[in-house]
């Protein structure tokens, strides 16, 4: 346990909290700390897992295009960063898989299917080109191999998502959940393209998505549960103290819930890499082209 601890004490810095103000020691966390000393324990390499980087935002104020770019670079290159200092806490290592998300939910946020495809491909082989030896990815090709899109979403609807009647219960009733709720609201107005009713009619829509949304998203927490499930659970979004899954920063950002998919890459001259939508970063640096296509700002 004392070396668990150890372990844990490494990702508390990058910690994404839902109370930030609230102590967090290693001993706040005992999922996590029951997991990681059950890979120690046996002596073999800690998995982590990460539903996440499902594909670009199809707001262009936000980002530079539909394909990976810098900051998911640099956050592929930190989170190996991570493992490797865990491996040299405890020697059998660590390695991370990336749970892929797109394609549970594009066709809830705008983005098509193979515009997903390209950025899950394209961050493959970024993980292969960058020698992140302890990175894999993870998605529904896994799962349920070459179904329809739509197949592969209505199953995994089916079998594993809440109702909506508990759903809505719960974010009447619970904190954390409403705070999701909101949350993923706000990214459906702000990304939401060619809307032609008013205003209300926009956020009455999103409000209906974002419930499509966290359905779909627990469905896929559970699924990678059943596939995983001695795996240490971490989450994009910011979580509490002592929460099942522990929330994990990628890069500085204002917002707590800003991420490389939703951002992108502004580098300061002293050496800070910080997410911002691309029209306030254009408003801050230059472009910079790597590859044919924009990959980040550089500022003034």
């Amino acid at each position: 346990m004392r070396l668990a601890a150890r372990v844990l004490a490494l990702l508390l810095p990058h910690r994404r909290a839902s109370d930030p103000a609230a102590q967090a020691l290693p001993e706040h966390f005992p999922r996590q700390l029951a997991r990681i000393a059950a890979f120690v324990r046996a002596g073999e390499p800690i998995l982590l897992t990460l539903p996440g980087f499902p594909c670009k935002s199809p707001n262009p104020a936000k980002v530079l295009g539909h394909l990976p770019d810098e900051g998911e670079r640099l956050s592929l290159t930190f989170l190996d960063g991570l493992c490797a200092a865990i491996g040299r806490l405890h020697s059998p290592g660590a390695r991370l898989l990336i749970c892929a998300d797109g394609h549970v939910f594009g066709d809830l946020i705008g983005v098509p299917d193979d515009h997903i495809d390209a950025y899950s491909d394209e961050l493959a082989a970024m993980i292969r080109r960058e020698g992140l030896g302890h990175l894999a990815t993870f998605d529904l090709r896994e799962v349920l191999g070459d179904l329809p899109h739509e197949d592969k979403r209505a199953r995994v609807h089916a079998r594993y998502a809440p109702s909506l009647e508990r759903l809505r219960e719960q974010v009447v009733g619970d904190e954390e959940t409403r705070r999701l709720y909101l949350g993923i609201t706000r990214f459906l107005v702000e990304d939401t393209a060619g809307f032609t009713g008013t205003r209300s009619a926009l956020q009455r829509d999103c409000r209906r998505r974002a419930y499509g949304v966290i359905q779909r998203s627990r469905a896929w927490g559970e699924l990678i549960a059943e596939q995983h499930p001695e795996a240490v659970r971490l989450s994009i979004h910011p979580q509490p103290v002592g929460a099942p899954k522990f929330g994990i920063r990628l890069l500085a950002a204002a917002d707590a819930w800003t991420t490389p998919w939703h951002a992108s890459a502004l580098h300061h001259p002293d050496g800070r890499w910080e997410l911002l939508r691309s029209e306030t970063a254009a408003r801050l640096g230059r472009p910079v082209v790597r590859g044919g296509r924009p990959s980040h700002f550089e500022a003034h």
